[in-house]
């Protein structure tokens, strides 16, 4: 059972999942930034939706072995604006989902949730391990931090059964456009301008969707419950670099005054993200697309 498979990240696992022959069932609410459609929709008898909100959810269908929740909403800037939409969604969905767990008498479900690097909070001097403290910074990150902490609450006094996954930056096909990588594809190619928060230079690690969907299905094979996994591709680049990047794919050269728009730093930003992922790795799981964003963005060409 995949809560939030429509989603950006949800839906390459779902497609991933499909792929290695498993039987899925996608419950998605269907926001603003969910995918209406997948390849997998009709080709694939074995995966089944149901449009639902995780905070609604009444039931668990039986036979179900794993829960992997990526159902949350995401974009810091509008949990700046409107912070009781992620507490709603990232905090008491995942608590209605625990006690649907705790309520299965028989066959209960492992529930493997899919958190952020972001409730680390900024990069201090060594890239951030599974045991360090969590500090967030913005609505965004404290509501995942609070899930978390719900979870391993109810693993610890109720014995459900669970294993957490912390990944950086996502990129890849089907992510919405409010962020940044498809938000600098969309501007040039309309010819606007980029809209970077402070100085662009806040650093985070970028890893390719397909390869944190391959890390999340490795820790629910292959992981320990109870444990957590970092998943990052140790790809660190500067807001101003990815411009560039992307600036460079189209053929055109980089000038600071044509593509970027400097506007007022967002609050309770971070400078920069780093995680040590080698206990993922541990497990057998790596980085598959070498090429990078330059083969990202031909796909999308």
């Amino acid at each position: 059972m995949v809560t939030g498979g429509r989603g950006f990240i949800g839906s390459h696992f779902v497609e991933l999942a499909i792929d290695l022959g498993y039987n899925v069932i996608d419950y998605d609410s269907l926001t603003y930034a969910s995918n209406l459609s997948l390849p997998v929709d009709e080709a694939y008898p074995q995966y089944k939706f149901e449009e639902r909100d995780i905070q609604h959810l009444t039931h668990i269908p039986p036979n179900i072995d794993w829960i992997v929740n990526f159902a949350a909403e995401s974009h810091v800037d509008n949990s700046i604006t409107s912070p009781d939409l992620f507490i709603k969604s990232n905090v008491l969905g995942v608590y209605n989902i625990l006690n649907l767990i705790r309520g299965r008498v028989y066959h209960q479900p492992k529930l493997l949730h899919v958190s952020t690097d972001e409730v680390y909070g900024d990069f201090q001097d060594t890239p951030f391990t599974e045991k360090d403290v969590l500090t967030p910074s913005n609505p965004y990150s404290a509501s995942k931090a609070a899930a978390e902490m719900l979870i391993m609450a109810y693993g610890r006094t109720y014995d459900i059964e669970y294993i957490i996954t912390r990944s950086t930056n996502n990129y890849g096909l089907r992510q919405y456009p409010e962020k940044l990588i498809p938000n600098c594809v969309e501007s040039i190619r309309h010819g606007k301008k980029i809209p970077i928060h402070g100085d662009g230079s806040y650093v985070r690690d970028w890893i390719r969707v397909e390869d944190n969907a391959a890390g999340i299905m490795t820790a629910m094979n292959h992981g320990t419950i109870g444990e957590i996994y970092n998943i990052g591709a140790n790809n660190p680049m500067s807001n101003l670099q990815i411009v560039q990047e992307v600036v460079k794919w189209f053929g055109l050269e980089y000038d600071e005054e044509t593509y970027i728009e400097f506007v007022k730093d967002r609050m309770g930003q971070d400078k920069r993200y780093a995680i040590n992922s080698n206990k993922i790795r541990d497990l057998g799981w790596k980085t598959q697309f070498k090429k990078g964003l330059h083969d990202y963005l031909t796909i999308d060409e």
